[in-house]
């Protein structure tokens, strides 16, 4: 269920739109496929199963409806769901305040691109209570930079691979894609683990 492949060929254009909303704005879908299934939106544009202009145009505006959604619910019930969460930990709201503060635009905007945290970052920034009109702008930029330019990657990949072959490289291109996006997240959880117990402690005071 969780394969783009699967999931483009069973339920379309549709499917598009509901797994990005979903997987941009409910801290719930953060498992859900994002990049891969953008990724193999733009294989189906190069092998004519799909339109590149729908499919960007549902991807951006599932994108910023998600992020959308994440902001509201992160500040109707931020406080509670990071109080029950074990994965939330209620001292990430004051981290993430003081990084909002100094980074607030650009970290919008690049969390696009990073599996889970594009998950989670609207809801932070709701919970946050950060301002609104600057959340939207960012929201909109990030919805576009990542709604067209990942499905654009994907049609290019697939005009640059024979059709006749395209099948037998979907999986593969797919699963590079997968591996590709987690590493930021990987670089960050060593960069953590690495530092000394004691600048630990000094970072979460």
């Amino acid at each position: 269920m969780l394969d783009p492949d699967y999931l483009l060929k069973t339920f379309s254009y549709l499917g598009l739109a509901l797994i990005i909303f979903a997987e941009t704005g409910l801290l719930l879908g953060f498992f859900l496929p994002g990049d891969s299934l953008l990724i193999s939106a733009g294989l189906f544009v190069a092998r004519g199963d799909l339109n590149i202009w729908s499919v960007m145009a549902l991807v951006i505006v599932a994108a910023f409806l998600g992020n959308t959604s994440g902001y509201y619910i992160g500040r109707a019930f931020g406080p509670a769901v990071f109080a029950r969460a074990k994965f939330l930990k209620p001292e990430y709201v004051e981290q993430a305040r003081e990084y909002f503060d100094t980074h607030g635009n650009q970290t919008l905007v690049l969390a696009r691109f990073v599996p889970i945290i594009r998950t989670l970052v609207p809801t932070l920034a709701g919970t946050i209570n950060m301002n609104l009109r600057t959340f939207m702008i960012s929201n909109a930029i990030g919805a576009v930079l990542w709604g067209a330019g990942v499905p654009l990657a994907g049609l290019l990949l697939g005009n640059i691979i024979p059709k006749e072959v395209l099948d037998k490289y979907i999986l593969v291109i797919v699963g590079a894609v997968i591996v590709v996006s987690f590493i930021p997240v990987l670089l960050e959880i060593n960069k953590r683990r690495k530092r000394s117990p004691v600048s630990r402690v000094e970072e979460d005071a």
